[in-house]
């Protein structure tokens, strides 16, 4: 879950700052912050006012496509899924792995 996925068409190193983020069901925002970091790479969502600015926290994991000549990243979710996702807290996601238990979880990751 916390893996971009190989057929997914990110390669390490590119910057998906500003990247259109397109859920199953139509657009959701775009990335304001990314990880490429092993085991818990992620993008963070800027949702604008399509629900009230809040931030989302989407496993690589979720993501199935990136299309770099429209920079658009396309996630396997519908909208109404990462609306009532976790809230975004930019003080627990690092190095809380309680937190991602339970974004992971949200989003059907095993829990061991």
């Amino acid at each position: 879950m916390w893996g971009y996925q190989p057929t997914s068409g990110y390669q390490a190193g590119l910057d998906l700052t500003g990247f259109k983020v397109e859920a199953t069901d139509g657009h959701i925002g775009k990335v304001d912050k990314y990880s490429e970091e092993v085991g818990s790479a992620y993008i963070v969502v800027d949702t604008g006012v399509w629900i009230f600015g809040k931030h989302v926290l989407l496993p690589a994991g979720t993501i199935t496509s990136v299309d770099t000549t429209d920079k658009k990243v396309f996630v396997g979710r519908t909208k109404e899924e990462i609306k009532n996702s976790p809230e975004f807290d930019k003080d627990k996601h690092i190095g809380d792995a309680g937190y991602h238990e339970q974004v992971g979880g949200y989003y059907g990751a095993p829990r061991d």
